[in-house]
């Protein structure tokens, strides 16, 4: 059985292997401890993890303030209740002027299943890549979240980490190398390009082998940074495949489909299909059950492919 792993875990040891030798870094949380699996961290640098309360956002606020005295704060809080809060002061604070604040958004998408639609952060990357200044990044596996957190530490400017809780399985190998603004392609293929990122993206190679089984060679690319976007990466993928799918953990409005369709609308017009949550509060019901509902599987996936290279699904 293939293993699968909780990307917060590989976060909070990122965070805590880069506090060792940063005495700058610190973790801001709204009583979101545990859930961000920042107690270890809290152990190690009681003086540097700042509990705040529920109190989103005093938490972003504070957070600017630690980044102008020189800090670079981490924080850490489930992604709806970060982004959805606090948007006022992520808008303000950080991004408008320009503070060194990582916001993690813990547990994102549909990872929060069984807690209905107030817990469900399917808009989040739809808000934060609209503001200016914001990066935009959502690893796939605990290597590439190991490497982002590391890319976060060192490089100066707000950042928006989505940091899935929902099992993943290795989907690089020890030779791997984030980079922001890079797509990386982990499968050759020149009849469709799926892009995807996040826990999407383990589902995107599967559809990726279903699909050669029915003669189609798919291109996959992990698109970990929505923002900026690799836009040769996207143009390339028009041009030499002719289709493109894209697959993510929101709504179809705003996030990587958006941003995909904006840069070939713009410069290489192809087909397009753009699978996520379709425009509608998701329902309560186990994450799994919420991705199947939606599609977000790998058959979803193959089906979606299927229809634009005009096969029958």
């Amino acid at each position: 059985m293939t293993k699968l792993y909780d990307c917060r875990d590989a976060f909070a040891a990122a965070l805590e292997d880069v506090a060792v030798d940063d005495p700058r870094i610190c973790a801001v949380v709204n009583d979101s401890v545990g859930s961000s699996k920042v107690a270890n961290f809290g152990k190690r640098f009681p003086e540097r993890l700042i509990n705040v309360g529920i109190a989103e956002q005093t938490m972003v606020g504070l957070a600017a303030g630690l980044a102008n005295s020189g800090k670079i704060p981490f924080v850490c809080a489930a992604a709806p209740f970060l982004t959805g809060r606090a948007l006022e002061q992520i808008k303000a604070d950080v991004a408008y002027s320009e503070t060194n604040v990582k916001l993690a958004g813990q547990s994102p998408g549909l990872a929060y299943g069984e807690l209905g639609p107030t817990h469900h952060s399917i808009e989040d990357l739809a808000w934060m890549r609209s503001i200016a200044n914001m990066t935009v990044i959502v690893p796939a596996d605990p290597i590439e979240t190991d490497q982002v957190v590391r890319a976060a530490a060192s490089t100066p400017g707000p950042m928006f980490l989505r940091i899935s809780r929902m099992g993943v399985p290795a989907v690089h190998d020890e030779h791997y190398r984030f980079s922001i603004g890079k797509a990386a392609r982990l499968r050759e293929g020149g009849d469709v390009t799926l892009i995807a990122n996040g826990v999407l993206v383990c589902r995107a190679l599967e559809a990726a082998t279903m699909l050669a089984a029915e003669g189609v060679q798919a291109r996959v690319l992990n698109m970990a940074t929505v923002r900026p976007l690799d836009e040769a990466a996207v143009l390339d993928a028009a041009a030499e495949t002719g289709r493109i799918v894209t697959v993510e953990e929101h709504t179809i409005y705003g996030g990587l489909g958006g941003a995909v369709a904006e840069v070939v609308v713009s410069h290489h017009p192809v087909p397009m299909r753009i699978l996520g949550v379709p425009g509608t509060f998701a329902p309560t019901g186990s994450a799994e059950w919420l991705l199947q509902h939606f599609g977000l599987t790998a058959q979803g996936i193959c089906d979606a492919a299927l229809e634009l290279v005009g096969a029958k699904v």
